[in-house]
């Protein structure tokens, strides 16, 4: 399967879950909900380039506005995490060399600690992200603390549950 079609069936999965099922699930308390999607921008491969990354995460974010009818605030939230993700990437790998051979962040390439690191950064920024332009105020900091907090812990369950559960194949990066 080619790797267009793999990120594209990806993409259209974790939306579909995300609206069809996660945002059916009625609400465990006012802190928390889940949210899987963004995932999809934390997997893309190393080696995208920073404007593709951008449009890459300006559409997945686009898309769940459409189903959620939520102007720009998940295509916003998603853009912040796709500039962000490089620089995150770049302080915690180490520089390309025998020892980074994968296409993908995953605890195997990038080691437990610092793929934590990076998964549990980026998912705070959009999710901190999302619930001030949701609030638009910080009027109640302490509402906006503990629902980012919140649904930070429940979506960093998720995620390693479906890291667990649907292990992605390691693909390497070879000179042919």
């Amino acid at each position: 399967m080619s790797d267009f079609l793999r990120y594209t069936l990806r993409l259209i999965i974790l939306i579909l879950v995300q609206v069809f099922v996660l945002y059916q699930i009625p609400p465990l308390h006012q802190y928390f909900s889940p949210v899987l999607y963004y995932i999809f921008i934390l997997w893309l491969p190393f080696s995208i380039s920073r404007t593709n990354l951008l449009i890459v995460s300006f559409l997945t974010g686009l898309s769940l506005d459409v189903f959620t009818k939520t102007p720009g605030m998940h295509a916003a939230a998603c853009v912040l995490i796709g500039y962000i993700r490089p620089f995150i990437i770049n302080i915690l790998m180490p520089q390309r060399g025998a020892e980074f051979n994968y296409k993908e962040p995953s605890a195997m390439a990038l080691g437990f600690v610092p793929y934590l690191t990076y998964v549990v950064s980026l998912t705070l920024f959009h999710h901190g992200v999302l619930f001030t332009i949701q609030a638009f105020q910080f009027g109640n900091i302490g509402y906006l603390f503990f629902k980012t907090t919140g649904t930070t812990l429940i979506s960093l369950f998720l995620l390693f549950v479906v890291e667990i559960t649907f292990n992605r194949k390691q693909k390497f990066i070879t000179n042919t």
